[in-house]
């Protein structure tokens, strides 16, 4: 009887399973990208991360390296439109290396002056958890102006 109730006990303990295995949503947020491209009549292009970028204004200045400090005017939001964080007009100033991937390799398609969108799955943002407010696995899109960039010192 004892090996019985230790056989219940330890399928009900595997049952449960890990609670700390990470989820990918990277099939699941590609394809709510492309559904979001198509719906709002957006052309995009994609990187070999996932990640979507629309230039929708050129710029003229320098293009950053993911060494580079930039200031960038930016609303951020998710598929629904809520917005979830946003910069005045004269924007925010930040080495490309203390971001998410998803603005490290983002900002560096653009050219100062210049300006689109950032379509980020949730492996290039804040991952599978819960994170400042933001649900594990959103996709987030950024509407960007990169107003200025600065070489980091080496």
């Amino acid at each position: 009887m004892k090996t019985f109730y230790f056989v219940l006990l330890s399928l009900f303990l595997f049952s449960c399973g890990n609670d700390d295995e990470v989820k990918d949503y990277r099939e699941v947020n590609d394809q709510q990208i492309q559904k979001y491209l198509e719906a709002n009549n957006l052309d995009a292009q994609k990187s070999n991360s996932g990640l979507y970028y629309i230039i929708e204004e050129e710029g003229t200045g320098a293009q950053p390296s993911a060494k580079s400090q930039v200031t960038v005017a930016y609303k951020g939001y998710f598929l629904n439109g809520n917005i979830f964080d946003q910069s005045n007009a004269s924007g925010v100033t930040f080495g490309l290396q203390q971001v998410i991937p998803g603005w490290t390799e983002g900002i560096t398609y653009f050219k100062e002056g210049g300006s689109g969108k950032l379509l980020i799955p949730s492996h290039l943002g804040y991952g599978s958890d819960d994170s400042r407010g933001i649900p594990g696995g959103s996709v987030l899109i950024f509407d960007i102006k990169l107003l200025e960039v600065k070489e980091q010192n080496p």
